[in-house]
């Protein structure tokens, strides 16, 4: 017969999670109030902890608490049981009946804010029992979110492959030409991508998926420095080019989502048009939720 622990040295979960917020927030106050408890409490269950695993977990100072190379290894360890235990609950509450209960969803910066004003309402009228949770970062840190199972779908731009996801296309997104007002080519109807290789192009900073999307639309190599500033977001991008600072490709999503209201630019699409990504789902391939994933991008689907 299998040898188990005794059940004085197996920690509870709340417990672990005194140990994970004491790693995330750094002093016992502030990981106290984040689990809602007093700092007796939880000072006192981490002390616990320590006595059943039998060794210290954190240094405590005058200047806060910090892990000790054991506490840091049983706080990683304590994150994915948490993980673990949060997905069982929520997979066993909706086996009955899909998209009920909690499902987290992800975005990326360049469709979350264009996408999501007309995607959430419709989501929340097919799926009324569903409760959906939100999440913006950049594409590799949503695919280790969704790796990590702390994400159950994300919407991001394809082509995008990583192992152990899968994608779905929702739609393709058509790039437009943005300029200045005053710019030669603001008013031209015969665009083609090669005329932006002479052009100074402004992007998103390094590690957005669109910086590479455009680069690969006009054929520029990726190690080519258009401009020495690049911006975090869109909006910002838009008004870098109304600013004179150059020209960019403007997602048509972003552009009909309101991203260009007031500034003073012409878009114009390509005389043949551009289509240099596609918005789509991607989910933990094998997931409890993939079914799910799969008609959230069916109903999504419906907005194109």
């Amino acid at each position: 017969m299998e040898d188990r622990l005794p059940a004085s040295s197996m920690p509870t979960l709340r417990q672990l999670q005194f140990l994970v917020a004491l790693r995330a927030e750094g002093s016992f106050v502030a990981a106290a109030e984040a689990v809602g408890v007093t700092q007796p409490t939880l000072s006192a269950g981490i002390k616990d902890l320590e006595t059943a695993l039998g060794a210290v977990l954190v240094e405590r100072g005058r200047n806060g608490a910090s892990l000790t190379p054991a506490g840091e290894d049983a706080a990683e360890r304590a994150s994915r049981a948490l993980s673990e235990v949060e997905e069982m609950v929520r997979t066993v509450q909706s086996a009955g009946e899909p998209f009920t209960g909690v499902f987290r969803l992800g975005a990326i910066p360049t469709i979350a804010p264009f996408l999501l004003p007309r995607a959430l309402p419709l989501l929340k009228r097919t799926f009324p029992k569903l409760r959906l949770q939100m999440r913006e970062d950049l594409t590799t840190r949503l695919i280790e979110a969704l790796r990590a199972r702390t994400l159950d779908a994300a919407l991001i731009a394809l082509p995008y492959e990583a192992h152990g996801v899968a994608t779905a296309s929702i739609a393709d997104d058509e790039f437009l030409f943005l300029c200045p007002e005053t710019h030669p080519l603001a008013r031209r109807n015969d665009l083609s991508p090669d005329q932006m290789k002479s052009e100074e192009m402004l992007l998103l900073e390094d590690g957005h998926c669109l910086r590479e999307h455009a680069l690969s639309a006009c054929r520029i190599a990726p190690g080519r420095r258009s401009s020495e500033v690049g911006a975090t977001s869109l909006h910002t991008l838009v008004q870098m080019v109304a600013g004179g600072m150059g020209v960019t490709l403007l997602p048509k999503i972003a552009a009909e989502g309101g991203a260009i209201a007031g500034a003073h630019v012409s878009v114009r699409p390509f005389s043949t048009p551009l289509i240099g990504r596609s918005i789509g789902v991607a989910w933990r391939e094998g997931g409890p939720r993939e079914d799910e994933a799969r008609k959230l991008a069916e109903v999504l689907r419906e907005l194109f």
